[in-house]
């Protein structure tokens, strides 16, 4: 995957040189406009030109492992290992979340208090739950239908591998069909290649099937870079039905101290790689918020509220971000995998 400059940023903003610590990972720096290539309808490739500026391709577990690195060596708050959160509890008018129950590494179940709760846990289950427990309305959804499937192989890259680009972006011949594919270098000398396409025209998910889709694409650069390389490791599948975006600030009653964030909120096309570039500019604008009201009696659940306005208001600007290190005296954060 690619690390976008917006998100690039803002996780920078979040953790002073956390860029420098994805080049020390290994990750791929990448020229805009230069190392990768364009294969777009009408045209071989688009012409190379360096932009100025460069993003960063590298694996999602090593941008995880270097947030998780960064994350503990601030040491606030700490991070509670291998928990799976169960539900956000509630005041018994539900007025307000109080905390949140979990499963530690040992199967056992606990609870943690907390005034401010960020639901992190991908596609909101943890909130939707919450609302309904209580008897209130969940919140209005915009949708855009883009039934797309896709699969992803990696590759060792080949020593006689082409030196003309790092990256390859082919797009299908529109609205004949709509098969595409995305190939970016990975830390370890890797690539990984990502074909697909809609409405059920998507790749099988072996080995053999993932060249045959590849060698149908409407351009044979990625084809011919993978179909000699090493493979390694299988072929995994994703669909995805749709694009959707939940109006929580629509609601008239939302319980204080709760906050959704990131896919909780709204559930990006992946094609557009913008899903995790998105949720570190939440945090940023989150943190900026908390900023802004630290001191206040209960700033802390006014934040959750604050953000889902604030951030309604402002989700097509790119920059909102905040300067100060994020500091909460008791904090839970939601995830699937843990908090």
């Amino acid at each position: 995957m690619r690390c976008c400059s917006s998100g690039q940023r803002a996780l920078s903003e979040l953790f002073p040189g956390f860029d420098q610590d994805l080049a020390q990972a290994g990750a791929v720096p990448l020229r805009v406009g230069l190392d990768v290539r364009m294969e777009r309808q009408g045209l071989r490739s688009l012409p190379q030109r360096d932009l100025g500026w460069f993003s960063y391709a590298v694996s999602r577990p090593t941008i995880e492992r270097a947030v998780r690195q960064r994350w503990k060596a601030a040491r606030t708050p700490p991070l509670r290992q291998r928990c799976r959160v169960q539900e956000v509890l509630a005041s018994p008018n539900g007025e307000a979340v109080t905390g949140v129950r979990y499963e530690n590494g040992n199967g056992a179940t606990e609870t943690i208090a907390a005034d401010l709760v960020v639901d992190a846990s991908g596609r909101g289950a943890l909130t939707l739950a919450l609302l309904q427990s209580i008897g209130r309305p969940l919140p209005e959804e915009t949708t855009i239908g883009i039934d797309l499937g896709y699969a992803t192989c990696i590759f060792d890259i080949p020593d006689d591998a082409s030196t003309d680009w790092k990256g390859i972006m082919t797009f299908g011949q529109a609205p004949q069909n709509s098969r595409g594919g995305l190939m970016l270098p990975l830390e370890g000398n890797r690539w990984m290649a990502t074909i697909g396409g809609r409405h059920g025209d998507v790749p099988s998910g072996d080995a053999e099937g993932f060249l045959t889709y590849a060698k149908a694409l409407r351009t044979p650069t990625i084809y011919n870079a993978i179909s000699h390389a090493k493979r390694l490791d299988g072929v995994a599948r994703y669909g995805f039905p749709e694009s959707v975006r939940r109006h929580f600030e629509r609601l008239d009653y939302f319980p204080r101290g709760l906050l959704p964030i990131g896919d909780a909120i709204c559930r990006f096309n992946p094609v557009y790689g913008q899903g995790m570039s998105v949720a570190a500019q939440e945090a940023c604008l989150l943190q900026r918020l908390l900023a802004e009201t630290r001191g206040r009696q209960q700033s802390n659940r006014r934040a959750g509220a604050d953000f889902l306005h604030r951030g309604a208001a402002v989700d097509r600007d790119p920059m909102v971000c905040g300067h100060t290190r994020l500091r909460v005296s008791r904090y839970a954060g939601a995830t699937s995998g843990g908090f």
